[in-house]
């Protein structure tokens, strides 16, 4: 049997997790060996932080379900939210006028798009417009009719599908005409994302790791996709699923196994032993 790590000698002080893709397997749930692997790590000290696309509306039944009490950082790292106390510590909204100019340029490039917005706070839901697809899961849509409705209230973030263009060829398009306006992230398959200019997970993990006393050089993440990308650059080491996006694998430290067999699990017990 491995020797258990101390905390003073632990390899990673913080452990920060994608859902989607790397913890959740595609049930949405965690699996045994997984759950028993992070439990291991916390006991000798380490500090396991969720960082996700999905606002708090749409991953805080999630963390119930996992009975998890620590900090996440959700909306791509514009909210921290302390799942315990069931209470949402920080929230950066999206500016609408500029979300709008940067909607127009690409849609001057492209043609029209598809879009949904995210409403701001703990219960926001999604606004969906005509023709976009919600993707499955349980997301609090709301369809509307009038596409002026997104912009009647502070978002988070809004979301862009196009009739023909791939997720990969629509977030390139975005970024060239419109990425000094908004930032632009591809969170999984038909979510391309606009963000608040600069806002990234690692924004967020950067925010929530400083309430914990804890910094970049002691971290280890978790993830599947694009959005991943800045949250490797903040780690210390970063590791991509074997289901990684092949943007994400090309920047990780080291691939491991994929969310339905139990790659974070490989990973964790190799540093901390089993």
């Amino acid at each position: 049997m491995t020797d258990q790590v101390t905390d003073h000698d632990l390899p990673y002080r913080l452990i920060a997790t994608d859902l989607d893709g790397t913890l959740l397997r595609s049930d949405h749930t965690v699996s045994e060996r997984t759950r028993a692997a992070l439990g291991l790590a916390t006991a000798a000290g380490a500090a396991h932080i969720v960082v996700t696309g999905r606002t708090v509306a749409w991953t805080r039944h999630i963390l119930d379900a996992l009975d998890y009490r620590g900090l996440a950082v959700c909306g791509q790292g514009g909210q921290v939210y302390h799942a315990g106390e069931h209470r949402l510590l920080t929230s950066v909204t999206l500016d609408r006028q500029l979300a709008a100019l940067a909607v127009a340029k690409i849609e001057a490039e492209v043609g029209p798009l598809y879009l949904a917005a995210s409403l701001d706070g703990m219960d926001g839901d999604v606004l969906v417009g005509p023709g976009y697809r919600v993707q499955d899961g349980p997301l609090p849509a709301v369809p509307i009719t009038d596409v002026a409705q997104l912009w009647a209230a502070p978002l988070n973030k809004l979301y862009l599908q196009h009739p023909d263009l791939d997720d990969d060829a629509l977030a390139d398009v975005a970024r060239t005409v419109a990425g000094g306006l908004v930032g632009v992230t591809m969170a999984g398959a038909g979510i391309v994302e606009l963000l608040p200019l600069g806002l990234s997970k690692a924004t967020g993990l950067s925010l929530a790791a400083r309430r914990l006393g804890l910094k970049a050089a002691g971290t280890i993440a978790f993830g599947d996709m694009p959005n991943d990308v800045p949250m490797f650059g903040w780690a210390a080491h970063g590791v991509a699923m074997a289901n990684a996006h092949p943007e994400l694998r090309a920047v990780a430290d080291e691939v491991t196994a994929s969310n339905e067999d139990d790659g974070i699990a490989l990973v964790l017990e190799r540093l901390f032993g089993r």
